[in-house]
């Protein structure tokens, strides 16, 4: 597969995309986006503004809850609620590697 210059995206927080360019981007259907939305997977960078932007991050996000509907076949609810633990996952890790740094143990002893 030839990548065209015109492909490439740099992806960081002052970057943002509509979330039809999500959905495009990722494959996701708007159903799916909207539910990853409304459960806090994707938040937008403004709620109230319409149409809603995105940080160009959440391309990823987007990216990878397609790529777990194709994997395992899940339904929309499925995906999302298969984000929602991931998400919370690397929140817990996140801390906790905080509260190992705060205890001196650095993070070469986390797993």
């Amino acid at each position: 597969m030839k990548v065209n210059a015109t492909e490439w995206i740099w992806l960081n927080e002052q970057g943002i995309c509509s979330a039809q360019n999500l959905v495009e981007v990722s494959g996701l259907s708007n159903e799916e986006l909207d539910d990853l939305i409304e459960n806090g997977v994707i938040v937008p960078v403004d709620a109230n503004a319409q149409p809603m932007s995105f940080p160009l991050r959440y391309i990823v996000v987007a990216s990878m809850a397609r790529k777990l509907r194709t994997d395992f076949e899940l339904d929309r609810h499925g995906v999302t609620l298969a984000m929602t633990l991931m998400q919370r996952i690397e929140e817990l890790e996140m801390e906790l590697n905080a509260v190992r740094a705060r205890l001196g143990h650095g993070m070469s002893n986390s797993r």
